[in-house]
Parts: C-alpha cells; structure tokens; sequence
C-alpha cells in the first residue's frame, strides 16, 4: 500500500484507501482494511457506517484514534450468491470523525457525538466500493501458443525452455535405462549360456554310458554264441566217432 501524503489543513483523519477494493467472488466472504491516520495532538472518535449494514461487517466499527497514531479497520462483505450486473457496485461508505476529549475510551464513543445536535465539529469521508476480478493464479504450462512464447506441444517436444530442459533430463535417463537394460539382458543370456553347457556336458555322460552298456552287452552276445557253437560242434564229432 503507498503511503498517503500529508493530510489537508482542517482535515481530522487521513485514510487510506478512499476506495474500498474487493475481489469478487461468489460465495465467499471477501475483507479489505482501512487504515484511519491521527496526525493531530487531539484524540479522535470515528464512526463507520454503511448503505448496505446486513452486506458488511465493520470491525472495529466505532473507535478512539489516539494522537499521532493509527487504528485499523477490517471492512467484511458477506458471501454473495449472485455476481453484480456488470461487476458495478453502488454501496457507500462514509467515515465521521470529530475531535473527542483526552483520555476517553471506546466505551464513551456514542452516535450522539456526530450529529449536529452535539455542537461537535463533524468531518465526513465518503468511500465508495469496487469489485474487480480475483487474482488468477500462473499457469504452469500455457494452454495455447501466444506470439513469442512457447506452446505446450513444443515444451513437450524440447521446442522451449521448458522443453529444452526436459530433452536434457530425458538424454540423462534413458542411456541410464538402456545400460540397466543391457546389463539385465547380458546376465540373462550368460545363465542360458552356463544352463545351456551343462545339459551338453550331462548328455555327453548319458550317451557315454549308453555306448558302454551297448558294448558290454555286444561283447558278452558274441562270447556266449562262440561258446555254443564250439560246443554243438564238439557233441556232433563226439556222436560221429562213437557211431
């Protein structure tokens, strides 16, 4: 908030804004502060009011400003279910001061002191309200290509900053993913390769086996044959020299 300029000669209260500011919205309550400046020697007793009192809340709403000092006040609309035509706004505020004597509390601060009745001198400043459009928070990445700034299709395709930086952290990651890949795909193929030696090693053995039993029993088959035949052929002499 920028800081006001000296207050003008007779004037009792500097405040700030003279514009009640809101970012409307619906169906949320929305604040903005006051800020009332006593540049004076005197205490001085304030009074807010409003043409819409059930629309705001004002705290504090009366007070005792002490001299050469400040007070602050929290003007509250109300959550409204309806936007405004045209976002215009006709509420009024009107701020009435007057001097007070020294030492009063806010206690002693009654609506009689700032009528014409009193005697009193009683200064008044009007504020009026505005609505304007709530803060739109950033958006990480635009939607839609504006002239001289990157598109969402190109910070994807490394076109942009955005882009650039995502094409270099993908350059790191994926020779990382292919060397794990890699290194995965070699141990694989290195257990088929030791898994693959050993059922050769042990068919090797199982044919070697199977060619000795063979010889074994082709060498105990023509034995047994000779034997038979020497003696078929030694019983048919023997029955021809007995004849």
């Amino acid at each position: 908030m920028a800081s006001p300029g000296p207050a003008p000669a007779g004037e009792l209260l500097r405040i700030d804004p003279i514009e009640l500011r809101f970012p409307f919205e619906l169906k949320k309550q929305i604040s903005c502060s006051l800020q009332l400046s006593n540049l004076s020697d005197d205490h001085i007793a304030f009074k807010v009011k409003t043409t819409s009192p059930k629309k705001y809340s004002v705290r504090p709403n009366t007070g005792v400003v002490l001299p050469r000092s400040t007070c602050d006040v929290v003007v509250t609309m109300q959550a409204q279910r309806e936007s405004p035509p045209d976002m215009q706004c006709k509420d009024k505020f009107l701020v009435q001061n007057v001097i007070a004597p020294s030492g009063i509390n806010v206690k002693d601060v009654t609506g009689e002191m700032f009528t014409k009745e009193s005697g009193n001198k009683v200064e008044e400043v009007k504020l009026r309200v505005t609505y304007v459009a709530p803060p739109q928070p950033p958006s990480p990445v635009p939607e839609e290509s504006e002239e001289g700034s990157p598109s969402r299709g190109e910070s994807e395709n490394g076109d942009g900053p955005a882009g650039g930086f995502t094409r270099a952290l993908r350059e790191r990651i994926e020779p990382q993913e292919k060397s794990l890949e890699a290194g995965a795909l070699i141990s694989k193929l290195t257990e088929e390769k030791n898994s693959a030696i050993q059922q050769n090693h042990k068919i090797r053995q199982e044919l070697d086996m199977m060619r000795r039993e063979v010889s074994k029993r082709r060498g105990g088959g023509f034995s047994f044959v000779i034997v038979i035949i020497v003696a078929l052929i030694g019983i048919f002499l023997g029955y021809m020299m007995k004849s």
